[in-house]
């Protein structure tokens, strides 16, 4: 039964990846996805290091234990911040994470660093995340980018919370995740659009300077 889910979540994953390729959110190989494939023992399916994700190959993941290590042998590497994906399914019941850079969420993290989150209210796709109550507010923690992963991972772990459906890291993209795969694109499909309409809105209101 192990061997179907993990082919099953192995398409799953490859079709998410092929899905964001299409809006090439992942430039200069950058970005990781994962894709959880069993509970307990925590397994998940993460994206091979230095892989071009505009591509789909038999080698786009690989299958890591609970300390992120490869559960067969293999001549691939994981991910870098594979410890994150790994934070993520600890502390949440995501069954799917997603970490990509764009311009837009790089450019929002930079704005609102300081402040250390950005919010969004009376929006009308923060109804992605479940979000119904007329004066509901989206929140977006921003946290800083040390270069040492574990250092990161810790920022992103203290940041997850209830009503936290992701997580922006600043000038390094965001991480968001979802009960599947299919809730995970949708969140990160909403994230993306709330960022690139608050930046037209605040070029608009500022005259374009």
């Amino acid at each position: 039964m192990k061997t179907l889910d993990l082919e099953a979540r192995w398409q799953e994953l490859a079709d998410v990846k092929d899905a964001l390729g299409a809006r090439y959110w992942f430039p200069g190989t950058s970005g990781n996805l994962s894709i959880k494939v069993s509970d307990d023992p925590l397994e998940f399916l993460v994206t091979a290091s230095g892989k071009d994700k505009y591509q789909r190959t038999d080698e786009d993941f690989l299958l890591v234990d609970r300390n992120n290590q490869p559960v067969e042998q293999t001549g691939l590497k994981p991910s870098a911040e594979t410890l994150l994906h790994q934070k993520v399914y600890e502390l949440t019941d995501a069954g799917c994470s997603l970490h990509v850079h764009t311009v837009s969420n790089n450019v929002i993290s930079e704005l609102y660093a300081e402040k250390g989150e950005i919010t969004f209210h009376q929006q009308e796709l923060i109804k992605a995340f479940n979000l119904w109550e007329e004066d509901a507010v989206l929140r977006v923690p921003i946290i800083e980018n040390p270069a040492h992963i574990p250092d990161l991972a810790d920022l992103l772990a203290e940041r997850i919370e209830e009503n936290v459906f992701g997580v922006l890291i600043r000038n390094h993209g965001i991480t968001v995740w979802g009960r599947n795969a299919f809730e995970a694109k949708k969140h990160l499909e909403a994230f993306e659009f709330l960022f690139e309409t608050h930046l037209a809105l605040r070029l608009h209101t500022q005259g374009g300077r």
